[in-house]
């Protein structure tokens, strides 16, 4: 029998594996810097969680959860987003508390039983970041800025920012009702006409051409924003145009979830075709008191790190191959392996990546090994370099080998290579 990974999931092998640990590293790496904890939760939770967080009206929650009883009798979901997950361990272990914002970010995988196609995978990983706390435009300003912070940082160039604002309490419902009016003229098929009435902007998220025709004169949420949202989503246009952000307003941006309210955005990239989104979010003011909690308002996003990855290749960046060690240590004979052996150990002792040839290879097919590795420089030792005490550095540039002291090796690599 042959086992092969589950419809709608992948393996992600090497090289390509070591491009993603990158992107991944270069997506957090702005928010680290900006004063946000790392944050990890468990990869399957409540079922009732995601029900009352990301809404019971959402595709995930209807069709594209992975649930399960528990041996206990408990519905578990593996978690198909990483928000709702990071508030209930707020809430859980009392962070709300302590100062605030709560400044969080995480990485992992996620499950959503879709359609596979290029681009959307039923298992998919993220990386995110959530402010809680704080109910004020520069902290929105702050995550998009950063989101795009990761992006420049792994050289792309194509990546655009929708923006837009879903009001707040006081001025949905008006325009939910505005909406409501508009689509029940539509021809609209029977599980869409039963979103309306649950759901309205829900629709205005649905993917299909024929639905969408007929969205071009749907109201807009921004027409009926309260003046205190109006200010808000006015705030936070103004700091991102002053910290140099160019962004697009997509008046008909909701995103997919329940809970977002006032700014919503969405980074897309033009390589990627129909899934063009490669990240997004939003604030999320009633999150916490739809899970039992405390108001506290909150504001995050979540980066796809598999679509980062098409991203990359669609923009060539991704063509040569990762390098993966410093060093390749090539050891000729059994004593020069037992000689060579600490001198590795006391390589990457010193803070090094180093690898070196196994299983005997002749010099020829080591050396091949020593250049696949993309190694900088190769550690040769033979029998006469035994007997001289020393061992040959070779230049896996420029080609130009010296000989150095074994008790010299480690020093003078390191100072080559810092």
């Amino acid at each position: 029998m042959i086992f092969q990974a589950p419809k709608g999931t992948f393996d992600w092998m090497p090289p390509r594996s070591e491009s993603v640990l990158a992107i991944r590293d270069a997506l957090a790496a702005p928010v680290r810097r900006a004063g946000y904890s790392y944050i990890e939760t468990p990869i399957f939770e409540d079922t009732r969680l995601f029900q009352r967080g990301v809404g019971e009206s959402t595709d995930i929650v209807t069709k594209e959860m992975y649930s399960f009883q528990s041996k206990g009798g408990q519905s578990l979901t593996l978690r198909p987003e990483g928000t709702a997950s990071v508030m209930r361990a707020v809430l859980e272990h009392g962070l709300y508390g302590g100062p605030l914002p709560i400044k969080l970010w995480y990485s992992g995988s996620y499950f959503r039983y879709e359609r596979p196609q290029a681009g959307r995978y039923r298992h998919f990983s993220q990386v995110g970041a959530e402010a809680l706390g704080a109910q004020d435009p520069a902290i929105d300003a702050e995550l998009i800025v950063l989101a795009l912070d990761g992006y420049a940082s792994l050289g792309l160039r194509r990546v655009r920012l929708l923006l837009n604002s879903l009001g707040c309490r006081e001025c949905r419902p008006g325009y939910r009702a505005a909406l409501q009016e508009f689509l029940r003229g539509l021809d609209l098929d029977e599980a869409t006409r039963h979103r309306v009435e649950i759901n309205p902007l829900r629709v205005l998220d649905d993917k299909r051409e024929e639905v969408r025709a007929q969205l071009t004169d749907a109201p807009l949420v921004i027409d009926h924003l309260c003046g205190a949202c109006k200010a808000f989503h006015e705030e936070v246009r103004g700091l991102l145009s002053a910290a140099g952000v160019s962004y697009i307003d997509e008046p008909k941006l909701v995103r997919g979830l329940d809970y977002y309210t006032r700014t919503t955005f969405e980074f897309v990239h033009d390589g990627l075709g129909a899934q063009s989104s490669v990240g997004g979010g939003g604030r999320y003011d009633g999150l916490s008191e739809m899970i039992g909690g405390p108001p506290l308002p909150g504001v995050g996003w979540a980066l796809g790190v598999d679509r980062t990855v098409l991203a990359m290749e669609a923009e060539g960046l991704l063509s040569e191959r990762p390098t993966r060690v410093d060093v390749f240590a090539v050891p000729l004979g059994d004593e020069a392996r037992r000689r060579i052996f600490p001198l590795v150990t006391g390589l990457r002792r010193a803070g090094l990546a180093v690898d070196m040839a196994f299983g005997g290879r002749s010099v020829k097919g080591a050396m091949k090994a020593a250049d696949r590795s993309g190694a900088r420089y190769a550690v040769i030792l033979g029998e006469r370099d035994l007997e001289a005490g020393a061992a040959q550095i070779k230049d896996m540039t420029t080609g130009e080998q010296t000989a150095v002291p074994l008790a010299e090796v480690v020093d003078v690599l390191k100072g080559r290579l810092s």
